[in-house]
């Protein structure tokens, strides 16, 4: 199966899509490429989500007659304040997530739209994550946006360093008829039709190398069948972590790695006997008191998602490391787990008639407080070979979209043709707001 993370899972004529890889980029010869290789399989799609918190539903983007609807008008107003209130003082020396956007929203905002959610995320306090991840991530996002708009408006005027706000917020999407590993199973069944060969289900174990060439790849299956392959240049999308241990770096990459963290993805795949549960593509799950953090409605992704359309199908997420009891679990309890846990929000209509689980692991890329230091001695390091080329999330330890993850393998194909020097390592490293296109 080819697609990686952004493969398609194929249950029972059901398509899962493993997370909500939605198709949209800034960068025209990414979607050029996306439509040249899918067609009229390349559907428009539109686009709805909402938030879930306190056993209610906000838009998302939020909408003001929602939002106040649902916090009321006591909660809206102490948010408000302390928005105001964040905006006043000198935000000092941000050196966490948890600075970083309380700083510009309020802690009261901060708590209701960010801490939960992200906490489920990651695994871990929202005051040990890197200040940097929200810059990049949180800085021109739909819920930033969208919070000064609904809620903030009013008073957003009235301040002093008052930044611009992206006013276009995108309202559909492209998605491939039948999920994102439709894309990669073209790709790959096109590099079979051009002479090309694909090995699956090999895992590379020993990389070999002299000054700073890579000469050979070492895998292995897992019957336990090895193979070795040569070459001139070398495209790596395993995860850099595991890059530099199969290679033989110097301890001190060794430690440098082993001190960056993954968190894995686990979906749970609900079939229902209901044809319409909710009218959203997708839902965040801010509720403590369930460990659901998302939950995927494929049919609204794509008709095509759904053999049978009396039927729905839902995707719940759950984000976990290797101690974690849920990750453990077999396939049958986990199905129980997510028939509660959705029986719980109140979007459970019709009964439960099948279900699955999907384990992604290493599935998001920690950005732990102080993870650049580490980050720079293994990057510095592979960064000295000549012919080997990390691309995409897994490969560059950064929390690339589909399109980042794209356009670094596109560039360091024009690289190794000799048609550009780029530095596919600067990819995603800017704070611009990720649905405004660059053309």
């Amino acid at each position: 199966m080819v697609g990686g993370i952004s493969r398609t899972i194929n249950y029972k004529g059901y398509y899962f899509d493993l997370g909500g890889h939605r198709f949209f980029t800034k960068y025209s010869e990414v979607e050029a490429m996306w439509r040249e290789v899918l067609e009229d399989d390349l559907l428009v799609r539109p686009r709805l989500s909402r938030i879930y918190y306190n056993k209610k539903f906000y838009n998302y983007p939020l909408k003001a007659t929602n939002a106040l609807k649902n916090l009321g008008l006591r909660e809206s107003t102490r948010c408000m304040a302390s928005y105001a209130l964040a905006r006043l003082k000198e935000r000092g020396n941000e050196q966490n997530f948890e600075e970083w956007v309380s700083n510009r929203f309020g802690s009261r905002l901060f708590n209701i739209f960010f801490k939960t959610y992200t906490e489920k995320v990651w695994g871990i306090p929202t005051d040990q994550i890197g200040a940097d991840w929200a810059a990049q991530r949180i800085k021109n996002m739909e819920l930033s946006t969208a919070v000064k708009g609904a809620l903030l408006g009013p008073i957003k005027s009235l301040l002093p360093n008052n930044e611009e706000v992206v006013s276009s917020l995108i309202e559909e999407f492209l998605y491939p008829k039948t999920g994102p590993g439709l894309m990669y199973e073209v790709m790959a069944e096109k590099i079979i039709e051009l002479g090309g060969r694909l090995n699956k289900e090999e895992k590379v174990y020993k990389i070999d190398h002299d000054g700073h060439r890579v000469s050979r790849v070492h895998t292995k299956t897992r019957s336990g069948d090895e193979f070795t392959y040569e070459g001139d240049q070398f495209l790596s999308t395993m995860p850099l972590t595991s890059l530099v241990l199969a290679m033989g770096a110097p301890q001190e990459i060794i430690d440098a790695a082993n001190k960056l963290k993954y968190r894995h993805l686990l979906t749970i795949d609900l079939i229902i006997d209901h044809p319409d549960l909710f009218p959203d593509n997708w839902i965040y799950v801010h509720d403590e008191n369930l460990q659901l953090g998302r939950i995927q409605n494929f049919k609204n992704w794509s008709p095509a998602m759904v053999p049978d359309q009396s039927k729905t199908s839902l995707g719940l997420e759950y984000f976990c490391s290797d101690e974690d009891d849920i990750w453990k679990m077999s396939t049958e309890e986990l199905v129980d787990l997510g028939k509660k846990e959705i029986a719980k929000t109140g979007l459970l209509k019709g009964e439960v008639i099948d279900g699955t689980a999907v384990r992604v692991p290493k599935a998001y890329p920690v950005y732990m407080h102080g993870y650049e230091s580490h980050l720079k001695k293994v990057t510095d390091w592979v960064r000295a070979f000549e012919n080997i080329h990390p691309m995409g999330r897994y490969g560059m330890f950064k929390y690339n979209n589909a399109d980042h993850s794209s356009l670094t393998a596109m560039l360091t194909v024009e690289n190794i043709l000799g048609r550009a020097k780029h530095d596919v390592w600067t990819v995603n490293t800017d704070t611009d707001y990720h649905e405004i296109r660059k053309d």
